[in-house]
């Protein structure tokens, strides 16, 4: 049991431009430019924000969706959109207390360019940056830098250990008081203060420094989404957040556990890595009403769309020709693949658990994305996360709203009330920066002698 006075619930919000169902573009209610419109972003943030959420999280990939175009041309998901560190920037202008976490791939791109940009976010955003760092599933990037095929999963990990190693080595080049910046002295920094990393390992060889000063938040906040075995590993090791797919309590407490576990051989305590699976709610003032809501979006799946997002869910199987109305055969979910294995282990486990047709496969799917979708009214959604909470299988949910911008409003006017009059959640916020909403410590310098400073403190 959870003493709820020394802890409370977390919450980010998860914003695909229309929302997370697969169809929601099609609803009569969602923003249909939402991928390229500033404002639609506005609303969502400054509503996140009045709900007092922790942060706002989207998620990125470095190409477009590969595949059938007769399917894609129903499903504009990850066709058109802003660039996140930039639509970031732009939405800390407009807010004040929200964290701002944006995925950046670690497999294309270079630890210098990322490190300069979350810190310039986090300066931005006076201490609201989040990095979430991913290893890029989209097997059509490879193409736009130079490779032909992908990199291996582990070797795309290996990279990736390396390259966040590699980034918060730069973000401390600067100690926090080097900047002087005295007239009368004439002196700007203390040069004393500044330190070169002069990194050279197997991907990377980065010299250094970094040319701007330390974050305010010491090192944004680093967020993963990996449920894989080597996602669980570097995610003990290097972040402060994990987004993962969890299907039931259960399991979800097998993975707390499993995860939290790991990381005291990398130094860490437990309370230093905030877990939030992901939840797509649908509201409604009566169950009956939030079944309809859902009824209605399930209703709008082309079965083209469902096809080809199960085909990228599984390694691009070719699907076309199946029987929608028979199970998926199992031998297509075992073959070797090089796609993000935690969703592939998570589609397994769906398929295999409740013996789901294709056509119940995909509609599972398009839902919310293999992650858990509660439907039913304010009180029933809010018992249960407060149940998930208390049993100590989370620290929080990662909201993805499966309409946007109307299954915000619905949780952040008519859930978020009622997990505050329970007590599991901040009715204010209780301080300025991300790290302070997370109860993370801000990290020390480490070429510095002094003692690490408090949470949230700026240099």
């Amino acid at each position: 049991m959870r003493n709820f006075k020394a802890e409370k619930l977390k919450l980010g919000g998860l914003f695909h431009p229309t929302g997370n169902h697969v169809a929601s573009w099609l609803h009569p209610h969602s923003q249909l430019d939402a991928g390229s419109n500033f404002q639609h972003y506005v609303e969502l943030a400054q509503l996140a924000e009045q709900g007092k959420f922790d942060l706002m999280f989207l998620a990125d990939a470095a190409a477009v969706r590969g595949g059938d175009l007769e399917a894609l041309s129903r499903w504009p998901q990850y066709m058109a959109y802003f660039e996140p560190t930039t639509l970031l920037s732009a939405l800390a202008a407009v807010t004040s207390r929200i964290g701002l976490v944006a995925t950046a791939t670690t497999t294309y791109n270079e630890p210098y360019n990322i490190a300069r940009r979350f810190a310039s976010l986090d300066h931005i955003s006076a201490g609201r940056a989040g990095w979430n760092v991913v290893t890029s599933s989209n097997l059509d990037e490879s193409k736009n830098f130079g490779r032909d095929e992908h990199l291996e999963h582990g070797d795309r990990y290996a990279r990736a250990k390396e390259f966040a190693a590699v980034v918060r080595g730069l973000w401390d080049s600067w100690e926090d008081d080097a900047f002087m910046r005295d007239r009368e002295q004439q002196r700007y920094f203390d040069p004393a203060k500044l330190h070169v990393l002069n990194h050279k390992g197997e991907n990377f060889s980065v010299k250094g420094p970094l040319n701007i000063s330390r974050p305010p938040q010491g090192h944004p906040v680093i967020a993963q989404a990996g449920s894989s075995e080597p996602g669980k590993e570097l995610a003990a090791e290097t972040a402060d957040i994990v987004f993962t797919a969890q299907g039931d309590l259960d399991g979800a407490k097998k993975f707390y556990n499993d995860l939290k576990g790991r990381m005291a051989r990398y130094g860490r305590e437990p309370q230093s890595l905030k877990i939030m699976p992901g939840l797509n709610p649908i509201v409604g003032d009566t169950e009956a009403e939030a079944r309809e809501k859902h009824a209605y979006l399930q209703s709008l799946i082309h079965p083209s769309v469902g096809l080809e997002l199960l085909s990228n869910a599984i390694g691009g199987v070719d699907l076309k020709g199946i029987d929608i109305d028979q199970p998926l055969p199992l031998d297509l979910l075992e073959r070797d693949t090089n796609t993000s294995k935690s969703t592939l282990e998570g589609v397994m486990k769906m398929a295999q658990r409740e013996n789901l047709t294709v056509r119940q496969l995909y509609e599972r799917f398009a839902g919310a994305r293999g992650q858990r979708t509660l439907v039913g009214t304010p009180e029933q959604i809010a018992r249960d996360m407060t149940q998930w909470f208390e049993a100590g299988a989370v620290d929080g949910f990662l909201i993805q709203p499966a309409e946007l911008p109307n299954g915000l409003k619905d949780f952040v006017y008519d859930v978020v009330p009622l997990l505050q009059h329970m007590g599991v959640f901040r009715t204010e916020y209780e301080g300025s920066t991300l790290r302070e909403h997370l109860d993370l410590p801000r990290p020390a310098n480490r070429f510095a002698s002094t003692a690490p400073a408090s949470a949230g403190q700026r240099g």
